[in-house]
C-alpha cells in the first residue's frame, strides 16, 4: 500500500469505527505514548535493559512490528486531520537530504 492509499485507509477507519479524529493535541501525545512503547522493545531487545522475564524471540518482532505500525497509523492521522499530503512531503523531505547531504555520510571518518 502506498502512502496516499494508507492516508485514505486511515481516513475511512476513522469515519467507520472512531466516529472523529482525536484533536491535534492528543494524537500528538499518543504519537509519543507508541514511540515510547517502541522504545521500550528497542531498548530491551537491542540495548542493554533486559527484560524482566524470558521473551520469545518471535514476541520481540511482532512487537516492534506492531508498535511501528501504531506509530505510522497515528502519523498519518495528525496529517489526515491538518491536510498533509504525507507522499508529498516525504517526497520533498527525502529530495531535501540528499542535496544536504550529498558527501557527508561518505566523508564522515567515524562511518567507515
Amino acid at each position: 500500500m502506498d502512502i496516499e492509499k494508507a492516508q485514505r485507509a486511515v481516513d475511512d477507519w476513522i469515519e467507520k469505527y472512531g466516529i472523529r479524529y482525536f484533536d491535534e493535541k492528543t494524537n500528538m501525545l499518543i504519537l509519543m505514548e507508541e514511540v515510547g512503547e517502541l522504545s521500550r522493545w528497542m531498548a530491551r531487545s537491542y540495548g542493554e535493559q533486559s527484560f524482566k522475564a524470558p521473551v520469545k524471540e518471535n514476541l520481540v518482532k511482532e512487537s516492534i512490528t506492531d508498535e511501528m505500525a501504531d506509530i505510522f497509523f497515528v502519523l498519518l492521522c495528525l496529517c489526515n486531520q491538518m491536510d498533509i499530503d504525507l507522499s508529498t512531503a516525504f517526497v520533498k523531505n527525502l529530495d531535501k537530504k540528499s542535496r544536504r547531504d550529498s558527501g557527508r555520510h561518505k566523508e564522515n571518518p567515524r562511518l567507515k
